[in-house]
């Protein structure tokens, strides 16, 4: 292991462009090290397919997916570089050693005295004139013309198409965790309707639902970093967006709710969401609510082996248009999960909309997530949102959410 450089010549000029800073031994990661080299063996295969000497990585979802490693850029960059043989995350300073504990291979810590040294980092691992893949999705204009200056490719392609693929198609030991966090999706929900009341803030059953999903989720994965997990809690006319921030507005009774519980383990996401009212629902709003409910499980039928993300969306806006409700749909019916975030990472390629064409297979992991919008001033206003989990196996799916949808649980004293 090589030490943190004599800090005595930092005050001169031959202060360090980059160092390894290998303190302490490896922490334990979300997977055993078989699980990463896995994925590096077939990032490995894309290389070698697309004729690539080296694979630049910058994007928070592929550096922790093929390294374990979820870093704080805090506005400075990240790295993962991806050769034949090595695999390197580069790193700031300012985490010292926290990114070699926590990251499968080798790490590359930067200095910020001299401008660029990012790039000196990578170039140390890549060579100069070498094929380079890089993301295409996540590299700043600025940066590939730094990319292009400091490593003069020979040519460079941008593989984020591929990793996307790659990452779509889950190990087992993937879906064992993607399990785990919807149980605990499960308990925030749980600590969520237990609160739920006339009077109470939105703010308050936010933090009970976040609050207990936290405990559990050290419960349950006692050797992880903690971080990232939320709750979006909405009432009243803030159901209207899926993705509303939660407020301070007290709950009266008659109010419809949405229940939303995101725990975060590594980078994994994954959601639980619900509709619920206080106290009693009126009769508009509960044939939207349960026109939304077969609408849910309408779609979660649809979820098979060899049917594109494009035909099940189709068939779900034709049972919607059959009751007169598709213009109340907002957005599409589901999405893949795994490494992403709402601020980081998204597997768009496994999304339920009419211009997605990717064919489900076995392994996958996706929600099922219909949601009616009616407006402020008519019968039934408010938004309607159910979402489960569910994996795609060799003849059907198996929903891994366990909270119970509907009025029949959901109408909340």
């Amino acid at each position: 292991m090589t030490a943190h450089p004599d800090t005595t010549q930092f005050g001169g000029t031959d202060r360090p462009q980059m160092y390894r800073f290998h303190n302490g031994a490896k922490a334990p990661l979300p997977f055993e090290p078989a699980e990463y080299e896995a994925r590096l063996a077939g990032l490995r295969a894309i290389m070698a397919e697309l004729g690539l000497d080296a694979a630049v990585f910058t994007s928070m979802h592929n550096i922790a997916y093929y390294s374990g490693f979820l870093h704080c850029a805090f506005g400075r960059p990240y790295g993962l570089v991806v050769t034949a043989t090595d695999s390197v995350t580069i790193s700031a300073g300012i985490d010292a050693g926290q990114p070699w504990r926590r990251c499968h291979g080798d790490n590359i810590t930067y200095t910020d005295w001299q401008r660029d040294n990012y790039w000196r980092a990578i170039q140390s691992v890549t060579g100069t004139g070498k094929a380079i893949g890089y993301e295409g999705d996540h590299l700043t204009l600025m940066q590939k013309d730094k990319l292009d200056a400091f490593l003069t490719p020979s040519r460079s392609l941008d593989i984020a198409g591929h990793t996307m693929r790659q990452r779509m198609e889950k190990s087992p030991a993937e879906i064992a965790l993607i399990r785990k966090c919807t149980a605990i999706a499960d308990v925030g929900g749980y600590a969520i309707r237990d609160v739920v009341g006339e009077g109470v803030r939105e703010i308050d059953v936010a933090m009970a639902g976040r609050d207990a999903m936290e405990l559990e989720i050290a419960r349950v994965f006692p050797d992880a970093e903690y971080r990232d997990s939320w709750v979006w809690f909405q009432s009243g006319i803030n159901t209207d967006g899926a993705h509303n921030p939660v407020t301070a507005r007290k709950l009266q009774r008659g109010d419809i709710l949405s229940l939303n519980t995101f725990p975060m383990i590594s980078g994994y996401y994954v959601a639980l969401e619900r509709t619920l009212f206080v106290g009693e629902v009126d009769d508009a709003s509960l044939a939207i609510w349960r026109a939304n409910v077969d609408t849910h499980e309408h779609g979660m039928s649809l979820l098979r082996p060899g049917v594109s993300c494009a035909e099940v969306t189709h068939k779900i806006n034709a049972f919607l248009a059959e009751r007169n409700l598709l213009q109340y749909r907002n957005f599409g019916y589901g999405h893949s999960f795994g490494l992403l975030s709402h601020y980081y990472g998204r597997e768009a390629g496994l999304e339920l909309r009419e211009d997605i064409d990717t064919v489900l297979e076995p392994g996958m992991v996706i929600s099922m997530e219909p949601m009616l919008t009616l407006p402020e001033g008519q019968p039934g206003a408010g938004g309607y949102r159910e979402h489960d989990v569910l994996v795609i196996t060799k003849d059907g799916n198996e929903n891994i959410t366990g909270y119970p949808y509907g009025p029949e649980f959901n109408i909340v004293a």
